[in-house]
């Protein structure tokens, strides 16, 4: 349930448009900020090769978020990451942000990454950026919250892209895909007969079944000399008994 009413679509559209900007620039940062930590952990770190994956893996999922943030491949997103497309809400977005904040702030406690390796420009920018992410992260949990409509099944997100016009074009999709429209019972609350499709032809005057038992006629033109052939003959002849095991030589 959202906790303001439709008023505030409009001004949830320019205030969502604003954050998204303000999401790119925080991922930016924090990808500006992985490669720093990255530059000094092959100066510093013996294991170098391990921080260094951690800040290569940190990098990318923040410009994954970033592609995710822009629209591109919406297709893609829609099929493989559901959370992070168009109809989904910021739930996904800000939890990711939230643990790459932890993660630049926690590298922070390294020696290859502390304010006296770094230096004390480039640690600044490690912390603006991991405390930044992070409070991104929450802003935009808390936003998804506020500007989703759940009674019109629009999400935050829809309101970002569309505005007031999200609730009409989402009943639109549902009304044009036969999907789930608002106040519509549950997917999972329809029975068979709602939910499968059925292959019988729905025509008038459809023939009703044929009442048991059925009575079935004898063949046409039947010829019962046919089948003489095949029956006993009435008189038959007994073998002679010459023929019989006992009488026969014994070799």
């Amino acid at each position: 349930m959202p906790f303001f009413k439709k008023p505030l679509a409009g001004p949830g559209y320019i205030i969502l448009n604003v954050l998204q900007i303000i999401n790119i620039i925080g991922l930016l940062a924090v990808i500006a900020a992985s490669a720093v930590m990255l530059v000094k952990t092959f100066v510093v770190s013996k294991f170098f090769f391990f921080d260094a994956v951690s800040h290569v893996i940190t990098a990318s999922i923040a410009a994954f978020l970033i592609v995710s943030e822009l629209s591109l491949f919406q297709t893609y997103f829609a099929r493989n990451w559901p959370l992070l497309s168009h109809s989904s809400g910021f739930v996904a977005l800000g939890t990711a942000m939230v643990f790459l904040g932890v993660s630049l702030l926690g590298n922070l406690n390294k020696q290859a990454t502390s304010q006296k390796s770094l230096g004390l420009p480039f640690w600044r920018i490690v912390i603006s950026s991991g405390i930044l992410i992070l409070v991104l992260g929450v802003i935009n949990i808390i936003s998804n919250y506020i500007f989703r409509d759940t009674k019109a099944h629009v999400t935050a997100r829809e309101i970002r892209s569309l505005g007031v016009v999200a609730a009409q074009s989402r009943s639109a999709s549902i009304t044009n895909h036969g999907g789930v429209s608002a106040g519509s019972p549950k997917p999972y609350l329809l029975n068979r007969q709602n939910t499968l499709p059925s292959y019988h032809s729905h025509t008038e005057g459809r023939a009703s079944p044929p009442r048991l038992p059925l009575k079935i006629s004898s063949p046409i033109n039947f010829d019962r000399s046919q089948f003489q052939k095949f029956e006993r003959s009435k008189t038959v002849a007994r073998p002679s008994e010459t023929y019989h095991p006992v009488y026969s030589e014994k070799f």
